[in-house]
């Protein structure tokens, strides 16, 4: 294939971090593009047909805006994984944990109902699951250093 980058796979544990979550959240989206109904279902939230929406009920137009949305960070996951950029992964960490904060606390607000707690968990694991491989690879990095020469000490 001509033009055409090798397929290349994660190159740390970190970048599998990404890479996994980029693809469910892919996956999801793909499921709330074609299927809104089995995405609401799977999240753990009772489904309503078409026939039982009030025509002024947009909860259909608002999964398919953030189905979109997954499906495209989705990949933008993915594509940073298989680069491995890692300033990429360090940033994603505190906006992932803001989402779980903030998903969180709606449930606990009563905003959203109980078991939309669970994307909110799912976000923050896949933050906490990153930042420790980070922070795992970072120290095997330091190990991997050449110990600094010795510098002379003027006696004054």
């Amino acid at each position: 294939m001509s033009g055409f980058p090798p397929i290349r796979t994660p190159r740390s544990p970190s970048g599998w971090t990404m890479a996994v979550f980029g693809a469910l959240a892919a996956l999801l989206g793909v499921v709330g593009l074609v299927a809104p109904e089995s995405l609401i279902a799977a999240m753990g939230l009772e489904p309503l047909g078409s026939a039982h929406r009030a025509p002024t009920d947009h909860t259909r137009t608002f999964i398919t805006a953030s189905s979109m949305a997954a499906l495209n960070m989705g990949v933008y996951y993915v594509l940073a994984a298989f680069a491995n950029w890692r300033a990429f992964f360090i940033w994603t960490v505190p906006f992932r944990l803001l989402t779980c904060a903030v998903f969180t606390l709606a449930v606990v607000s009563g905003r959203a109902p109980t078991p939309f707690v669970g994307v909110g968990v799912w976000e923050g694991a896949g933050a906490l699951a990153t930042a420790i491989a980070l922070r795992a690879e970072h120290r095997r990095r330091l190990a991997t250093l050449p110990e600094p020469a010795p510098t002379a000490r003027r006696e004054s």
